[in-house]
């Protein structure tokens, strides 16, 4: 199938992207990298009168690492992110969840920002996001606002961002030290979508748990995350029964079922996803964190 027809805008600035935007309203889609935008207007499930084209944006296609974050342009990649070697010495966490996206050529193409505006709880990216406690950068023709992750996903495909708005950039907050990582997901093949997926930071001070989170893909109406720190603060991470995680897991899940799995089996698959990344992340809170054997990517 071919999409409906549209009008093709490509502009060169920020400022004409949003003024282009301003202008077509709600009969206009962005184009970034497009890996999720174009099977949607080949199938027609979406039949937008305007593309706006980021593509020869200047200024977009950063990654700008900080003491507190990792800043992430729309234009950026996902294997530009996941081979950029100081955004995982800072966050492990990105490289973690980003192998399991889809294939190498996907994230040759797909951007991490357009991934993180489409608001698929079944991506990856938006569970990072929602881990790391993240930022949106949006800007308009009439200014610019940043928009908290807990005030960017309002629904299955559906953000805050105004019609008239551009998403920027997105940054994704670094832990605090003494925090390891670990991201794990199921998929009938690799490459699918996952039936469940799982990241978990966990936070040690002194020999024992001072923080345990999780955020999830595909088991969950929008990208969150869930505090499990009050059953294990003060236990040392050896000595942990994570698996004690697993009803509250449940409880804070409804998964859908579908061809590939029943609502049942992802709720147990969460759960014990649960179990093995907390246990992971714990082990890596207490160890030194890995060093970067690439060095692809520009340094910040």
């Amino acid at each position: 199938m071919k999409p409906a027809p549209f009008v093709h805008h490509a502009p060169r600035t920020v400022a004409e992207a949003v003024a282009v935007l301003a202008e077509v309203g709600h009969d206009g889609k962005v184009l970034a990298g497009g890996q999720s935008l174009i099977p949607i207007l080949n199938m027609r499930l979406a039949s937008p009168a305007h593309l706006v084209d980021i593509n020869q944006v200047s200024g977009l296609a950063d990654v700008v690492v900080s003491d507190t974050e990792v800043r992430v342009g729309a234009l950026v990649r996902h294997a530009q992110l996941e081979h950029h070697a100081q955004a995982y010495a800072a966050l492990p966490l990105l490289r973690q969840a980003l192998v399991c996206v889809a294939h190498p050529v996907i994230r040759n193409r797909g951007t991490t920002v357009g991934s993180i505006a489409h608001a698929d709880a079944a991506g990856e990216m938006p569970a990072m996001l929602a881990l790391t406690d993240g930022v949106v950068e949006a800007v308009s023709a009439s200014g610019s606002r940043e928009i908290a992750v807990a005030d960017f996903f309002l629904g299955a495909l559906e953000t805050s961002l105004a019609p008239e708005e551009l998403a920027v950039a997105v940054r994704f907050r670094r832990f605090a030290a003494g925090t390891g990582t670990a991201f794990m997901e199921r998929a009938r093949r690799h490459g699918d979508y996952a039936m469940a997926g799982v990241a978990a930071a966990v936070r040690t001070t002194d020999g024992v748990v001072a923080d345990a989170r999780l955020s999830f893909v595909s088991v969950t109406d929008v990208p969150r995350t869930l505090d499990v720190t009050s059953v294990f603060a003060g236990l040392e991470p050896a000595a942990v029964d994570w698996s004690a995680a697993g009803d509250l897991v449940r409880d804070s899940i409804d998964p859908e079922g579908d061809i590939h799995a029943t609502a049942e089996y992802r709720a147990m698959l969460a759960a014990e996803l649960a179990r093995l990344t907390l246990t992971e992340a714990a082990a890596s809170s207490v160890a030194p964190q890995p060093v970067p054997h690439d060095t692809e990517g520009p340094a910040a």
